[in-house]
């Protein structure tokens, strides 16, 4: 697929997906959802990918928000249309159909912010793994300076990473902190100067790809995220089992061992395209048990 708004590159394992209307601040459109999403179709796709670094063109952004130029696209309903009912698909807000898309993700999806991220350019950050940000980055949940609501899903994510506290005190006030307060309150894992960011984050995706099974991080990926909101912790007793027993008669489990006993890099066999286990996608079936 080409692509308009976002640039695609795959090297040694990583991919970088970069946000590329450097003219506009990266700021969102319509089309850039859709080729992001696009784009993690093929990194799903492609079993070379170990990990997914997540970047904005040039130096001033990473993401400055939903374009709100009227013909951007972004907004469905900028013209003031009205719909039947709450259940139209005009309705679904498109930042949360990205941020639903990237936690489907089977890749570990890192984000190197560079520079300004508001609205949508922070709320799709909450639906990636590992963030690191740029010293010169911002980051603004901005919403109730604008009338409307946190999106993308965001408030089911950013509880999630920073506590309820923090997560309520940014939206409550809308107010732009810079990567310092992100890192003080735990949004972001590490700061680095603007010309080391990329450095950094490449250098975190080839730690997950030189060193682990891709089946055991996509299902790791998957547990965490599902399971550490179950009612019970049995039902993360249920899935621990369940893929222990499973992986520890697969071929990466057998390299593992083998390559620690052996003191050398493993080379692991499995495939996320075709060697993941049997129940997996174990939450889209009505029960488990």
């Amino acid at each position: 697929m080409s692509y308009t708004q976002i640039t695609l590159e795959k090297a040694d394992g990583v991919a970088v997906i970069t946000l590329n209307r450097p003219e506009k601040m990266n700021a969102y459109t319509r089309t850039m959802g859709e080729e992001i999403m696009a784009a993690l179709d093929d990194t799903d796709a492609d079993d070379s990918v170990r990990a997914v670094i997540f970047t904005g063109a040039g130096d001033r952004a990473f993401c400055a928000g939903a374009d709100l130029t009227p013909d951007d696209g972004a907004r469905p309903f900028a013209d003031n249309t009205e719909v039947e009912s709450l259940s139209d698909p005009r309705v679904r807000d498109g930042g949360g159909l990205l941020t639903l898309r990237l936690f489907k993700s089977t890749k570990p999806l890192i984000s190197a912010c560079n520079g300004v991220a508001v609205g949508v350019g922070a709320t799709m950050q909450c639906a990636m793994d590992i963030r690191l940000a740029a010293d010169s980055a911002r980051f603004g949940f901005v919403f109730a300076k604008r009338g409307i609501v946190p999106e993308a899903a965001s408030s089911w994510f950013l509880p999630k990473i920073v506590g309820i506290q923090q997560a309520l005190e940014w939206c409550f006030t809308g107010r732009i902190f810079d990567a310092a307060e992100a890192k003080e309150g735990r949004f972001v894992r590490s700061v680095h100067p603007q010309a080391e960011l990329m450095d950094a984050a490449h250098a975190l995706a080839r730690e997950i790809a030189d060193n682990t099974s891709a089946v055991s991080v996509a299902m790791t990926r998957a547990m965490l995220y599902r399971l550490s909101t179950a009612d019970h912790p049995m039902e993360a007793h249920k899935i621990d089992s369940r893929s222990i027993y499973r992986l520890s008669r697969g071929g990466d489990a057998k390299e593992g061992i083998a390559s620690f006993l052996e003191k050398r890099a493993p080379e692991y066999p499995d495939k996320v395209s075709e060697d993941m286990p049997d129940f997996y996608p174990w939450w889209e079936e009505p029960e488990y048990e």
